[in-house]
């Protein structure tokens, strides 16, 4: 079945045709998703879009890779009822409330990744960081990468509620890519590479397991961010 974008991007119309194979039960709970390879062949795409479409469900929580093994479904069901999903892009108020609360969940989050990430996922967390960086320098969209550095890091305080709260924000988490979709604003490379270098800098902290620095980057780059949404949309 080849993959046609509509309304979308090729990595849209690949994750939107993923999920509707595990939301209607073709891929059970706990099953593996059928190789790279296989799903190019099946959706006529490259790598890279299945890579950024696995990328996407999994930061919907639908999968989860693991290493050496492959993709495995985590979620079979989406829940419509889920909070969050009242966030008014077109209201910076909006947008600032749930950067505060991701302050407040994230702050804490780096803090105890820094202390109690293992090898592996400080290696996930670094290949997040990177993966942005190769957006930032392709001029791509950077919004679902950066997600999933987050979800990196909060997957690395071995705490599995920090990265459900995250997930449980969904679009949210990451109000750029929504902004940009419904308002048309467009972040220009000068804030990306500014959202890289902060990244940098949290993923240094942690890295060299110092708690207190790795707080204090995450803290850095979420209040700023707060700034840097009402300059971008040109509120007072």
């Amino acid at each position: 079945m080849e993959i046609r974008a509509q309304g979308g991007t090729l990595v849209h119309s690949t994750k939107e045709a993923l999920s509707a194979r595990i939301l209607g039960g073709e891929f059970a709970l706990g099953s593996r998703l059928p190789s790279e390879a296989r799903l190019c062949e099946e959706y006529g795409v490259s790598r890279t879009v299945v890579r950024e479409a696995v990328a996407s469900l999994r930061a919907d929580g639908l999968v989860e890779p693991r290493r050496g093994a492959g993709v495995f479904v985590v979620r079979d069901s989406i829940d419509n009822g889920l909070a969050f999903t009242d966030v008014d892009f077109d209201r910076v108020s909006s947008v600032i409330e749930v950067l505060e609360l991701r302050t407040a969940i994230e702050v804490e989050s780096a803090r105890i990744a820094a202390v109690r990430r293992s090898a592996v996922q400080i290696e996930s967390i670094f290949e997040a960081a990177s993966e942005v960086s190769r957006r930032v320098q392709a001029h791509e969209t950077t919004s679902e990468a950066d997600f999933a550095f987050h979800i990196a890091i909060a997957e690395a305080t071995n705490n599995p509620r920090f990265a459900e709260v995250l997930r449980m924000l969904g679009a949210a988490a990451i109000p750029r890519k929504a902004l940009q979709k419904g308002s048309g604003v467009r972040a220009p490379d000068s804030y990306l590479a500014f959202i890289d270098e902060e990244h940098r800098r949290i993923v240094d902290a942690i890295l060299e397991q110092d708690a207190e620095a790795a707080a204090s980057a995450m803290r850095l780059h979420l209040e700023g961010a707060q700034k840097r949404y009402r300059k971008l949309l040109h509120v007072r």
